[in-house]
């Protein structure tokens, strides 16, 4: 256990920052899993306006320091190919952003 003060406000802020970090880690998984349900149900137009959401997340979560860089691009491009593989409108016809 910390025994000087330093030490023992560091594993504070040690804790508060992790309670933080898996908060915003599972909102992320929360928003992927949303793309992919969008996908299994068929449905482009949504699948699409979640990756968009699904994408800013990503990028914000590396900027945080919760996800590596590495692994949101994998990520995104993951997402990307499975919304682009659905049948219906071209990536290219899809809702401007709001």
């Amino acid at each position: 256990m910390a025994n000087s003060p330093q030490a023992k406000k560091r594993a504070r802020q040690a804790e508060n920052n992790r309670l933080r970090n898996t908060s915003q880690r599972s909102k992320l998984r929360t928003f992927v899993k949303k793309v992919l349900v969008a996908i299994k149900a068929g449905d482009k137009t949504e699948a699409i306006t979640a990756f968009r959401t699904a994408e800013s997340l990503l990028d914000s979560s590396v900027n945080k320091g919760i996800i590596h860089k590495n692994k949101a691009a994998r990520g995104k491009s993951r997402l990307n190919a499975k919304v682009r593989l659905m049948p219906g409108l071209p990536l290219t016809q899809s809702p401007k952003k709001a």
